[in-house]
């Protein structure tokens, strides 16, 4: 395995940055424990390509810069889980930014491409929230892509996921990236009926302005 490249000549920021976040895999791992919880298993299936071994030393560095950390269940479950930190979720607006530089990189998805709900959600509409936009504003948006439920929020760091929603919008994953890729417009999947729509107008306008949703 070559060496990691370290930037430590380099009295810079983001040099510092890439010396924690650059290595290959590291943001996935942490993508996948914003979702929630995981075990080794659940990472490996949700990172596909990624040997066993690398995996085990990429947890281990990323506990050690305090991204992440490992935590016991207790029975009847007794297994450990890993766990995103503090600091860890801190790089959750990196993130965001890369997901929205990266959106015009991908390629249109195959017919039979799966698109994960949750990097849909993520990745095509929260990744684009205004906070200048949301200010006043205190609604819940339920998400159902693909049958999945994800709930965003006007209000940063607030989801509410038992809480009543001001607006429901049922699609599948594809739609939302061809909307974010300009192959389709908004108005024109509720009207083709590729999204379903279930709230007041003015939350659907707040959730398109708050959102940048074309």
């Amino acid at each position: 395995m070559p060496a990691t490249v370290r930037y430590d000549e380099q009295y810079c920021p983001i040099a510092r940055a890439l010396d924690v976040l650059g290595d290959r895999w590291t943001l996935l791992i942490m993508r996948e424990l914003i979702i929630g919880d995981q075990r080794f298993t659940d990472l490996r299936n949700h990172l596909p390509g990624i040997a066993p071994t690398l995996l085990t030393q990429r947890l281990r560095v990323m506990t050690d810069q305090g991204l992440i950390a490992s935590k016991e269940l207790p029975p009847p479950a007794a297994r450990s889980i890993y766990t995103a930190t503090e600091r860890g979720r801190s790089v959750m607006p990196v993130m965001r930014s890369l997901a929205k530089w990266g959106v015009p990189l991908l390629e249109e998805p195959a017919d039979d491409q799966y698109i994960r709900p949750w990097t849909c959600a993520n990745a095509m509409i929260a990744a684009y929230y205004d906070s200048g936009a949301a200010a006043g504003i205190d609604e819940r948006y339920l998400l159902r892509i693909d049958g999945e439920d994800i709930t965003l929020s006007s209000v940063k760091g607030r989801s509410g996921p038992h809480e009543t929603p001001d607006l429901t919008l049922e699609s599948t994953a594809r739609v939302w990236v061809d909307i974010r890729q300009g192959r389709l417009t908004f108005r024109e999947a509720i009207s083709e009926g590729r999204v379903t729509k279930n709230g007041s107008a003015r939350a659907l306008t707040n959730f398109r302005r708050i959102f940048a949703v074309p």
